[in-house]
């Protein structure tokens, strides 16, 4: 779905006609969020997000994987599979599946970690145990109480925030605020923007870690494109944030177009941007989300450049030191109730 705009603003009439709806929603997120969860026996991760849209959660679970791994562990992703049609619980095979099957970012995901793709999210955790896991990262998943987890990681675009702070439909709030900050178990502030400060500083009051990060483009990525001006393309929660990322890296950005998240491209909107690449003569690039969608459409990813970004930790030391207290806890808590 493509945003509201109003949504990212300070005040707007439609917000004000959609409190009422927002008020309703909220509150059933807010009583389903307190149900109990099922233990899932392994130590559960989850990164999530309190509205609605992209803010980094998959580099962020990336990154973490990277960590778990560093740590000894064995981490599978268990994702819902959003935009694709398979129920599941299926392990993501990269050769096998399309975006239709799982869904764009589990096909993503799947080249440098596991992932399982399960709507019931207690199968998921079933299947991901049997093939071996030791710890389960849940791509998103914060508002939803189906499994117990041991550490609730939310990912915010530092320089976007929470929009205008209200719940959907009027705002893109999946849930209140003062309710999804009390489940947090520690903030990730991505880029050096100032929209979530005051949710930082709330965090930091309640003893949680905020944790600092920036996405950095791999080298192989900007070396590409150098010299060469691009038409950017992106269909995520805020291509924006890809279009600022590339100028930022030196790249020149000549023409820009923006879909909607997990859009799903077809062969004619494609093949325009083909030929006004080539008419422009510009270099066509996307995000590797937006490619992955792209890899079961025979031949239509060929005329275009991914670019590849990674999540890094302005303090990885402390990041480490959160993730293993919380792996050290999960485990007494398994022990003790056996």
């Amino acid at each position: 779905m493509r945003e509201p705009a109003f949504w990212y603003r300070p005040r707007s009439f439609k917000s004000h006609f959609l409190r009422p709806l927002g008020a309703l929603y909220g509150a059933i997120a807010e009583r389903r969020m307190m149900r109990k969860g099922f233990d899932a026996g392994i130590p559960v991760l989850c990164v999530g997000n309190y509205h609605v849209g992209g803010a980094g959660k998959t580099p962020t679970v990336l990154a973490l994987t990277k960590l778990l791994r560093a740590l000894g562990e064995s981490p599978i992703v268990l994702s819902r599979g959003y935009g694709g049609r398979l129920q599941g619980p299926v392990m993501v095979d990269a050769a096998g599946h399309s975006a239709a099957d799982v869904g764009d970012e589990p096909l993503m995901m799947v080249r440098e970690v596991p992932v399982v793709v399960a709507r019931d999210r207690l199968d998921g955790v079933a299947l991901a145990r049997s093939r071996g896991a030791t710890v389960i990262l849940m791509d998103d998943g914060f508002q939803n109480p189906r499994i117990l987890k041991d550490a609730s990681l939310i990912v915010i675009d530092s320089a976007r925030g929470i929009g205008n702070g209200k719940v959907f439909p009027a705002g893109p709030l999946r849930a209140p605020l003062k309710m999804q900050m009390s489940r947090t178990d520690a903030l990730v502030l991505i880029g050096d923007g100032q929209a979530a400060d005051d949710i930082a500083a709330e965090i930091t009051a309640r003893g949680k870690p905020v944790l600092r990060a920036r996405l950095k483009p791999e080298a192989a990525s900007v070396a590409s494109l150098f010299g060469k001006p691009v038409l950017a393309f992106a269909g995520i929660g805020d291509p924006e944030r890809f279009f600022r990322t590339l100028r930022a890296s030196g790249v020149e950005v000549a023409r820009t177009r923006p879909f909607a998240d997990h859009h799903m491209f077809s062969k004619a909107e494609i093949d325009a941007l083909v030929d006004e690449a080539s008419r422009e003569q510009l270099t066509l690039v996307t995000t590797e989300k937006d490619l992955a969608r792209l890899r079961g459409m025979a031949g239509l990813a060929a005329d275009i450049v991914p670019f590849a970004v990674t999540l890094e930790f302005d303090d990885t030391p402390s990041l480490r030191s959160f993730v293993s207290d919380r792996l050290f806890k999960a485990r007494e808590r398994n022990f003790a109730g056996r």
